[in-house]
């Protein structure tokens, strides 16, 4: 995934490999057995999509910590 150069904060994002505009997809996360949907920035050409790191260190993180919990 490529960010674009137009100095907006997030930034638009393209598929690296179609260089398709990446679009807001609901989108569902499996892990331990347990699931949990969010909408992340995915290709509507080859369906690729980005995990930003605040969502792998917040989201994921939390759903890991209250599965270790149990």
């Amino acid at each position: 995934m490529n960010p674009d150069d137009s100095g907006e904060p997030g930034g638009n994002l393209t598929c690296g490999r179609c260089q398709a505009r990446l679009e807001p997809t609901k989108t569902q996360f499996s892990y331990l057995g347990h699931s949990f949907h969010t909408e992340v920035p995915a290709c509507p050409v080859c369906g690729q999509v980005f995990i930003s790191e605040e969502l792998a260190r917040g989201r994921m993180v939390e759903v890991e910590t209250s599965l270790e919990d149990k």
